[in-house]
């Protein structure tokens, strides 16, 4: 027993020692079957076990001074794990139900009236039934007696947890060697193990379960269990403690050598580590040629570092922004290839047809041959996806001899990847521009800015309002990054952006770049590219090239019209490719494979048909016609159909139609309804029914004044009930008078046309001259037919 502990509470050890009750059966002959209840509160005492107590509630205070008077007697009895932290008065339901009779063998009260008590524990009991809670707990107790039975298991666990006792307490300073010396002088092993139980790290839920056992062999082995874990967690721990002892000793003595090392390279003249890494640093500064602005910048970011400690995050951040500025290429130029006849071999090469694109950059090439400082040009290619935009950047860059830079813009939000972070953010980096010109490694690469039509902004700024002076030839010579903080010079860039629509790209952006469109490609296009390019590389990327496998013309061209419905030839090499894993595999499973892909084997590959020529079809009854739409992924067939019922006169509009598109409905209907005696149409007829407008597809959104045309003649097909001609589609905006505007994306809508097989196309007068950029076999057995108001739309459809 401690001496600190009888000190604390005013006693002397050998007096408290003449006190103390000895524990046998007369002694728990005198513990009263109705006794006072003490509730503790994160903590549980054991028979044999001598504790100080601090008193401080109300009621406990009251009990303690009464006990005192009277037997001295208590239970002390722990509450529930639960509502340890619970301040409320303590009731019966938040107590154990095990306790244990203590004798009160000292009180001190304080100055605050609150006792400090010293208690001996006696016992184990079970509270029976509570009596009363005022003026404190009192209740009805039972006392347990130990279960021993000896034998030499029994022994062998006695000794077992001396020995775990004895491992844990070289862990455990506090444990002092009095402690020790008394649990291996203890014979009696249910004292044993209540007095190790009161001394090691356990729960109040695990001490009350070793309080609650009156078996010894069994308390024992429960014993036994904690103390393992107990071990465990403390072994555990040194090791820890031990690594990281080792790890702060290893750092020491490195930093200890290190210091050594550098008095050495002082006595014998030579630069420390530090030194030679800032004279370094200066070095390749001179090497990069910067202008003079940037490099005194750079020399006296160094020079800060020179004054700092190598260990300091600020010096970290330093070295980071020099080595940026080395890196970069301040006067690295790759030499430009302005052998025109070359160029132009190398973009045939690579690309069919975009005949108008390959001039435009012919052009370019020549002007530049005749003046050397011409600043880069800034495109933007626009077309639906799978064209090939991407793509003819590279072929552009290959032909020119340049670097090509990519970097995708879908999706960005954030300004910062475009201007970079300033140096104040924890790992800040410059944007993607600058990253790219510093992985191009020249300043004049093929940059490339694809899907500008997808940026996005938000609360952290508007990247598109961030590329206006990266793609100005009047601003982007002086560029500025975030990060850098000084002037980049973008002038020698050739620039190239791509978006599949102009629409979602800011008109200031818009205005800075030169647009060149991209349209869909035609059956005989596809065909073409399939032969030269698509099929060559999927025999070569599959690894048949060898074996001479022939795609027939006709075969191609089923492919391309009954299991592809796209602008580009994306789908296209997709299947392409399908066929060509579907051969590896025959070839490698040694089974024979065709020689020749031909119409009459091609669903052995790809399976039935996904598409149909469906136009003869649909045009069956009054109240349905062709419409030509364009959408940013190529032109597309509309059909638009209509019917009436009783009614009022209500026009409904279902397909998922954009509020310009139903405006086109109600001028369709208003101008019948205004010209219907002209027409043959009975006036009541609008003023009896109900009409309703459905696009098919309704779950494709679908919007523009394009369909005007079509809404007119399905409207007109109805109420005259004449069926329109199945083989023809038209497109067209109209007015409230009559008249047919113009309307955008000719090319496409003539394209689709001619896939979905239709002779006959109305296009409103002023397009006329939309198709002189079609090419003569895109117009190839189409009949155009040019109208300037719905009667002329009548007389072709009807």
């Amino acid at each position: 027993m401690s001496d600190i502990l009888f000190n604390d509470i005013g006693i002397s050890k050998d007096s408290l020692e003449q006190e103390l009750e000895p524990i046998n059966e007369s002694t728990k002959n005198k513990i009263p079957e109705i006794i006072r209840v003490l509730p503790l509160r994160k903590a549980t005492i054991f028979p044999f076990q001598i504790s100080p107590l601090m008193i401080v509630s109300r009621k406990s205070v009251r009990l303690v001074d009464e006990a005192v008077i009277s037997d001295k007697m208590i239970c002390t009895v722990s509450i529930k794990e639960e509502y340890e932290q619970d301040e409320q008065e303590i009731t019966y339901d938040k107590l154990y139900n095990m306790g244990t009779v203590c004798k009160i063998l000292r009180m001190i009260r304080l100055p605050n009236n609150n006792l400090r008590i010293l208690i001996q524990g006696l016992a184990r009991s079970e509270i029976e039934n509570y009596i009363s809670n005022e003026p404190y707990i009192k209740a009805k107790i039972k006392i347990l007696n130990d279960i021993i039975t000896p034998s030499l298991e029994l022994d062998a666990l006695k000794r077992n947890v001396i020995a775990i006792f004895q491992k844990i307490a070289e862990h455990i300073p506090q444990f002092g060697e009095e402690l020790q010396i008394m649990v291996i002088n203890i014979d009696d092993p249910g004292k044993l193990a209540d007095l190790i139980a009161s001394n090691i790290n356990m729960s109040t839920s695990e001490k009350q379960e070793m309080l609650g056992i009156i078996n010894i062999k069994k308390r024992l082995e429960r014993l036994l269990f904690f103390l393992n874990r107990e071990l465990e967690v403390l072994e555990i721990g040194s090791k820890i403690q031990t690594k990281v002892k080792s790890d702060i000793d290893k750092r020491q003595k490195e930093y200890l050598l290190k210091q050594e090392l550098e008095a050495i390279k002082k006595e014998l003249g030579e630069p420390d580590e530090v030194t030679a890494e800032i004279n370094e640093l200066k070095k390749k500064v001179k090497e990069a040629k910067m202008p003079e602005k940037v490099e005194k910048i750079a020399l006296k970011e160094i020079d800060r570092m020179a004054k700092m400690q190598p260990g300091f995050a600020e010096y970290t951040v330093s070295r980071t922004y020099v080595e940026w500025l080395i890196d970069l290429p301040w006067s690295i130029s790759t030499e430009d290839n302005i052998d025109i006849n070359k160029v132009e071999k190398i973009l045939d090469e690579d690309h069919y047809d975009l005949d108008k694109i390959k001039e435009r950059i012919i052009e370019y090439l020549a002007v530049r041959k005749l003046k050397s400082d011409l600043k880069g040009p800034i495109l933007c290619f626009v077309g639906p996806p799978g064209v090939g935009k991407t793509s003819l950047g590279q072929s552009i860059a290959r032909a020119m001899g340049r670097k090509f830079v990519r970097v995708s813009l879908g999706g960005i939000r954030d300004e910062s990847e475009i201007r970079g972070h300033r140096r104040t953010y924890v790992g800040a980096l410059p944007g993607r521009i600058i990253q790219g010109m510093k992985n191009a490694a020249s300043n004049n690469p093929l940059f490339m800015l694809d899907e500008i039509d997808k940026i996005g902004a938000d609360f952290r700024g508007d990247p598109a309002a961030a590329l206006l002076e990266v793609l100005d030839p009047r601003q982007n010579n002086d560029f500025m990054d975030h990060y850098l903080d000084v002037p980049f010079d973008l002038s020698k860039v050739f620039f190239i952006t791509t978006a599949n629509i102009l629409d979602t790209i800011p008109s200031a952006l818009l205005d800075r770049m030169e647009i060149l469109r991209i349209p869909g490609y035609t059956l005989e296009d596809k065909i073409k590219i399939a032969e030269k390019y698509l099929i060559p590389r999927q025999l070569e990327e599959n690894g048949i090239k060898d074996k001479k496998i022939l795609f027939t013309v006709s075969g191609v061209r089923a492919l391309i019209r009954d299991y592809t419905r796209e602008a580009g030839v994306r789908n296209l090499e997709r299947e392409i490719g399908n066929i060509c894993r579907k051969i590896a595999r025959k070839v490698v499973d040694r089974k024979k494979y065709p020689a020749s892909i031909t119409l009459s084997n091609l669903s052995d590959f790809l399976g039935h048909k996904k598409f149909f020529s469906e136009i003869k079809e649909r045009i069956i009854t009054p109240g349905i016609a062709t419409g030509l739409a364009w959408t940013p992924v190529g032109g597309t067939i509309l059909f638009i159909e209509a019917t009436r019922m009783k009614g009022k006169g209500d026009l409904k509009l279902t397909g998922q139609l954009g509020d310009i598109m139903k405006e086109s409905a109600n001028i369709a209907l208003s101008y019948l309804h205004a010209n219907c005696k002209r027409y043959g149409i009975e006036e009541k007829v609008f003023e009896e029914s109900n009409f309703h407008i459905h696009v098919p597809e309704g779950a494709t959104p679908k919007d523009g004044p394009s369909a005007g045309v079509t809404l007119f003649v399905a409207l007109y097909s109805l109420l005259s009930n004449r069926k329109v001609k199945g083989d023809i589609a038209m497109t067209g905006e109209i007015t409230l008078r009559g008249k047919v505007l113009p309307v955008g994306g000719i090319k496409e809508k003539v394209l689709a046309a001619k896939e979905a097989g239709i002779k006959n196309i109305i296009l409103p007068k002023h397009n006329k001259k939309d198709l002189d950029d079609i090419s003569v076999n895109m117009k190839e057995k189409l009949k155009f037919h040019f109208v300037d108001n719905v009667d002329d739309v009548i007389t072709v459809v009807i």
